[in-house]
């Protein structure tokens, strides 16, 4: 039998370097790039994301960038069909996908393949919505919490986007999302994956990082961006896009919901919730191979471990 191709998943929280380390590493190893990140897809909106700039994508072109205007949405699915069809391409030119992001549910899609979960049930929605607006998010992440302990851990318990889907697939199948993503499709990706992950030896200096980063978006025009595009596209608070952490925010800044020294506040904190979830994916994946993403020397960690493999392969 012929041996797989290889692919290498580069994954790990916000602001671990993921995107630096891909780009030296397009500078040595035959690779292309993939993003795997479900803001990137979305073209003018590049504050908010931390989306490579210009320069970047010149030296080391990304696929599955500005591919959608922000009123669309993407899924974990169409992240599996483009990232395959993608990955054979790439395959065929004699050259290596390289996978680098943070959204773990693609990650995990795409190696493990997407569970039969039920289309969205607009009157189940709607029932969901009318609870929600009496009682509140958090009341429904408890409810959640109740039915369906895994998932529910893993949510912020003002994630309404994500808890409305939860909690309506729990009542139109009457089994958890956790139990029903788990009975995966069983389709086996071809190819030999390199699992990296970045992982922060101290937590506290990757808050750090986060708040230094959701900072410098603040004074590069986070809200310029988010004005900027309200007017060039139709949007509102409930899309994809602008459910993002960072937009958010900003929209309830915008809106006058909160002042500056919330956004700031808020903007922080839900992004280290956002690496709190990310890391959480990491730990459940233990075939990975880690690496400290605060260590001086990681480049060249990665990059020997990468060599040593491609020379002896």
């Amino acid at each position: 039998m012929r041996p797989l191709p290889p692919a290498i998943f580069l994954m790990g929280p916000t602001a671990s370097g993921k995107t630096s380390v891909a780009v030296e590493l397009a500078q040595t190893l035959p690779v292309e790039l993939i993003s795997v990140d479900s803001a990137l897809v979305y073209r003018d909106m590049n504050i908010g994301t931390a989306k490579p700039d210009t320069a970047t994508l010149a030296r080391a072109p990304h696929h599955l960038i500005d591919i959608l205007a922000p009123t669309e949405a993407y899924s974990a699915a169409a992240f599996r069909h483009d990232a395959l069809r993608l990955m054979h391409d790439i395959s065929q030119r004699g050259r290596i996908p390289l996978l680098v992001g943070g959204t773990m549910l693609y990650f995990r899609a795409l190696r493990f393949g997407l569970s039969e979960l039920p289309q969205a049930d607009p009157s189940v929605r709607a029932t969901l919505e009318e609870q929600a607006a009496r009682l509140g998010w958090p009341a429904m992440h408890a409810e959640l919490a109740q039915a369906d302990p895994e998932t529910a851990a893993r949510l912020n318990p003002n994630d309404s986007q994500r808890i409305q889907r939860a909690l309506e697939i729990y009542r139109l199948t009457g089994q958890p999302m956790s139990v029903l993503i788990g009975q995966q499709d069983g389709a086996e990706l071809p190819y030999h994956i390199i699992p990296i992950a970045l992982i922060p030896s101290d937590r506290a200096q990757l808050h750090a990082r986060i708040a230094t980063r959701f900072k410098a978006m603040i004074e590069h025009g986070l809200v310029d961006e988010l004005r900027a595009l309200c007017e060039k596209y139709p949007l509102h608070a409930n899309l994809p896009s602008m459910r993002c952490v960072g937009y958010r925010q900003a929209w309830q800044f915008m809106e006058g919901e909160i002042n500056e020294a919330q956004l700031l506040e808020t903007g922080i904190a839900a992004t280290r919730q956002l690496a709190k979830r990310q890391l959480t994916w990491l730990r459940s994946m233990p075939d990975n191979i880690g690496f400290d993403c605060l260590s001086d020397n990681l480049l060249e960690c990665i990059s020997a471990a990468l060599q040593s493999w491609h020379n002896g392969k």
